[in-house]
């Protein structure tokens, strides 16, 4: 068996244009960026990885290919925690943010070139449980006009979801209106969850999450910022509706705060973001031990993404639900030869788990070429 020795990285930012009015309580996103990361071994075969860098796609590319690369040329692919080790030592070892989300790019190109060599899905190298569809749910309708939100709700519904997520921002007054008048049109089956992309201040996740349980919304998703773990605990305390949160979330130590004292009924580690497939799984296997659900976070990632996530939540026990976006995404939607993740592969409310080798997904070069980012 070949020893999967690296012989070259490299990571190629890209960028495309969405649709008028993707937009969140934090504002509009007229484009969303991310790094493709390529893992060649000398016997020719390739692995390709995502990170996220939608706000500084080149720098991310320059940090994978200048400081991350280097530590990886001559290892072997097959040990991937070791490789993982040495990446985040990169910046004296205590670095956060941009670094982990550098390293998810190499470290899902190194699953998916594993599982190419092996023959196997990236599902069944993490022990998978057999799930060849996965539940999803349509994220996300945007934080528009009342008439806006309703006319994409009904929209999502019609393409067979189940299960939907409504952005919600402020005043608290209006995004309860909105709650309550969505809850009302849509149709009682379908499930509905909240994401705030942390809009409130404590006092006011409080009233809107009072006012979501009230209506039987599903999940109250990120009201807080991040960061702010005694927030989480003390609305936790105060509302009865499922929190959900971890998509800021890098490493197992991150997510550990949110998981160990069940401030979240959801943990959604972004797979693109938490260190790639190894850290995610980490952090999907410590929200089981603690009875917690993991919703894999997609929300504007890559084909590449997509895929993995989608790998992931065919392996983890604790899986609850996929976020299947509705909105076109170029970069989801071209970079692949086959269109992945998409609400056009919607099969009675769920998606199918790529099976072939790897990630189980082969690469548009012409896509990357047409949305790469000149270096």
């Amino acid at each position: 068996m070949t020893d999967l020795t690296i012989s070259a990285v490299r990571a190629i930012p890209l960028t495309a244009q969405m649709q008028a009015g993707t937009r969140t309580s934090q504002g509009d996103f007229g484009a969303v960026s991310i790094v493709l990361v390529e893992v060649r071994t000398a016997d020719g075969l390739v692995g390709y990885g995502e990170c996220l860098g939608r706000f500084g796609a080149r720098a991310y590319a320059e940090l994978i290919n200048t400081v991350l690369a280097p530590r990886l040329l001559g290892q072997s692919a097959f040990d991937i925690r070791r490789l993982w080790q040495q990446m985040r030592a990169a910046l004296t070892g205590r670095a956060g943010g941009m670094l982990l989300e550098a390293i998810a790019g190499v470290d899902i190109a190194l699953w998916d070139l594993v599982g190419k060599a092996l023959g196997q899905p990236v599902s069944r190298l993490l022990g998978g449980i057999g799930r060849a569809r996965v539940d999803c749910y349509a994220s996300s309708i945007n934080w528009a006009s009342p008439d806006v939100m309703e006319a994409q709700a009904l929209q999502v519904v019609a393409m067979g979801f189940r299960a939907i997520k409504v952005k919600l921002g402020q005043p608290v007054e209006r995004a309860i209106e909105i709650a309550t008048r969505l809850r009302t049109v849509v149709p009682a089956h379908v499930r509905l969850s909240v994401d705030a992309n942390w809009a409130y201040s404590l006092d006011d996740a409080v009233a809107v999450g009072q006012a979501l349980h009230r209506l039987g919304y599903w999940f109250f998703e990120e009201p807080l910022v991040p960061e702010d773990v005694a927030g989480y605990a003390q609305l936790r305390r105060s509302v009865s509706v499922p929190l959900a949160a971890g998509e800021s979330d890098y490493t197992v130590a991150h997510a550990s705060e949110l998981l160990r004292d069940r401030l979240v009924a959801l943990i959604q580690p972004d797979v693109a973001r938490a260190g790639g497939i190894s850290e995610t799984r980490d952090i999907a296997t410590l929200a089981q031990a603690f009875h917690v659900g993991y919703a894999p976070h997609v929300g504007w990632s890559g084909a590449v993404c997509v895929a993995a996530s989608l790998q992931l939540a065919a392996a983890m026990p604790a899986f609850v639900a996929f976020e299947c976006m509705f909105i076109a995404n170029p970069l989801r939607d071209d970079l692949a030869t086959q269109r992945i993740g998409a609400a056009q592969n919607l099969i009675d409310g769920q998606l199918a788990v790529p099976d072939g080798p790897g990630l189980g997904i082969d690469i548009n070069w012409d896509a990357v070429q047409r949305y790469r980012i000149d270096t």
